[in-house]
This record gives structure tokens, C-alpha cells and sequence, in this order.
């Protein structure tokens, strides 16, 4: 079979996005008059009925709601497997991606990027947020031994089975204090069960110390004072690593008053964060531009209120 053009596969990408994001087109913005009075709801010339037919699924429509204020709700993809890359690169705005290092996180994003743009699409359309797990201490010491103490808090039970999980494999019958032996194919994700083996091998993990991390939160941590953990972020930023940050806490309200009230003041002071909100939906806040609407594009685009 021959290689499909260029022309063929920017086409393939834009028909598949427009059948997945169909029904969000159904009404014309200003298609609800609620004209009590006259006893008009809406103007039928302002509704489209998509009915959709493909190999899986059909559908008549219309939506039975208006059409979202931000256009569609913004598209979310999540894992890194071949098929979710080409996946984000065709349809997503935002990825959760997984990374645990900076040099496979500069990878993905190339990656990721480039498809767009053999796709079609502007490369700025789609923010790469890994998730970031964020341990702070007035020392560096201090946060490692916080970290430490949060992973040794999860019951070797439970980590196990979420070793297990991670890995499609029973690690119960592995030596808890013994370093991780080779793993089969599964059916389990691809990329979670690489991302699990790399860790135990770059840290030298016994077992039980990769199930207790795992049990707790494996991925991309940085682990630090104020100051380090803004390094580590400006490097990830300013260098194709990642468009921002899906921040997670190691503990509440406490975890995340450490990052408000001192990591973002010195990532304010580096200009890397926001000192006010763009718009006020989560697309304007994250530079992503409104659809338009595909039945009815020539109507004036509202702003969001």
C-alpha cells in the first residue's frame, strides 16, 4: 500500500476531528431566542441536525444543549502510547503527559509537536502539562525526607497491588527486597509500564521501595526548596519540555499553601506565571483559541462572560 500524501493525511486529520466534535456544532450561538412573548424558543434555521453515520457509531443529534460558551469544551487526551500520540496530535488541546525525566520529556514533546504540524495544525493548539508531583522544604534535605516519609506511609498491601496494576503482572510473588526482575508484555498500558521499569532501574528500587512509590504518586516530582523547584520548572519550560504544569500535592490544604504562597511568587518573579487570568474559561486561560462553528461560520463569535 502506498504512503498517503501529504494532502491526504491533513484531510484524514480534519474530517476525524470534525466527526468527534460534531454534535458540539449542533446550534449557532445565538440560537435561543426565549422570546416569552411571542412563544419562540429558538430559530430553527439556526439548528443543525449532524446525523452522523460511521462503521461504529451513528447518531442524529442535535446536541440537546447550546453550544458551550468556549466554543467545545477543551479537548483533553491522556497517555503516551503510540496510538494516543497520533490521537493528541489530530484531536487533543491539552495532554496529561507522563514523563519522568526531562530528557524523555523533551522527546515526547517534539514528538507530539512535529505530528501536528505534518497534520496541519498550529503547534500552539495543544498544551503538553505533565503531571508534577510537588514536595517543598526549607531545605533540600527537608523535602527528601519528606518524600521519604510519604512513601514509606503506604501499606506494603496496598502498594503491591498498585505495583501489580502498573506492571499487568502479579509483583506479589516478586522479592520485596530484591530488585525488580524482567517483565512481560501485557495488556496493561504500554507506557505506564515502561515509565514503572525505568524508574526501578535509574534509582536502583528494591520492590517494595518501587511499590511504595508507586502506591504513592510515581511520575515527574520535584522535590526541593522554593528556588530549586522554580529551576527545575523554568529548565522544563524554556526548553520544549512542557507548555506548563498539571501540579499536584503531596498532602492538603498544607501541600498546596507551600506552592501558592512560595513557589509561584518566584515563578511570578521569573515571569514564567501569571500575575492575573487571561478571560475567564479555561481556554482563554490557556491561550487556546475558539472554534468556530462549522454549520454557521460566518455569525459574529460572542465573548465569554
Amino acid at each position: 500500500m502506498e504512503n498517503p500524501s501529504a494532502d491526504s493525511v491533513i484531510t484524514t486529520s480534519k474530517n476525524s476531528r470534525a466527526r468527534r466534535t460534531g454534535l458540539w456544532d449542533s446550534w449557532a450561538d445565538d440560537a435561543f431566542i426565549r422570546d416569552v412573548e411571542l412563544g419562540v424558543y429558538f430559530d430553527p434555521a439556526k439548528l443543525h441536525v449532524l446525523n452522523h453515520a460511521g462503521a461504529h457509531l451513528k447518531v442524529r443529534g442535535p446536541l440537546n444543549i447550546a453550544r458551550p460558551i468556549q466554543g467545545w469544551p477543551v479537548i483533553v487526551q491522556a497517555g503516551a502510547s503510540e496510538a494516543g500520540i497520533q490521537l493528541a496530535a489530530e484531536t487533543a488541546e491539552v495532554i496529561f503527559a507522563p514523563a519522568s525525566n526531562i530528557v524523555s520529556a523533551r522527546t515526547f514533546y517534539s514528538d507530539v509537536k512535529g505530528r501536528m504540524a505534518k497534520l496541519g495544525r498550529n503547534r500552539d493548539h495543544l498544551k503538553v502539562l505533565p503531571g508534577a508531583f510537588v514536595v517543598m522544604g526549607e531545605t533540600a534535605a527537608e523535602a527528601r525526607q519528606k518524600r521519604a516519609r510519604l512513601d514509606s506511609l503506604v501499606h506494603y498491601d496496598s502498594a503491591i497491588a498498585s505495583l501489580s496494576i502498573a506492571l499487568g503482572h502479579d509483583a506479589s510473588r516478586f522479592d520485596p527486597d530484591g530488585p525488580l526482575p524482567a517483565i512481560p508484555e501485557s495488556n496493561a498500558s504500554k507506557s505506564g509500564r515502561e515509565r514503572i521499569v525505568e524508574l526501578a532501574r535509574r534509582e536502583n528500587l528494591t520492590v517494595r521501595e518501587l511499590a511504595q512509590r508507586v502506591g504513592g504518586y510515581s511520575g515527574l516530582a520535584f522535590v526541593g526548596t522554593p528556588v530549586t523547584i522554580a529551576d527545575e520548572m523554568e529548565e522544563w519550560l524554556l526548553t520544549d519540555a512542557s507548555d506548563g504544569f498539571n501540579i499536584m500535592f503531596p498532602y492538603l490544604p498544607g501541600g498546596l499553601d507551600d506552592f501558592v504562597d512560595r513557589v509561584v511568587p518566584e515563578l511570578q518573579r521569573r515571569e514564567l506565571f501569571r500575575r492575573e487570568y487571561e478571560g475567564s474559561t479555561l481556554r482563554e486561560n490557556l491561550g487556546l483559541p475558539r472554534p468556530d462553528n462549522r454549520f454557521f461560520p460566518r455569525q459574529a463569535q460572542p465573548h465569554a462572560r
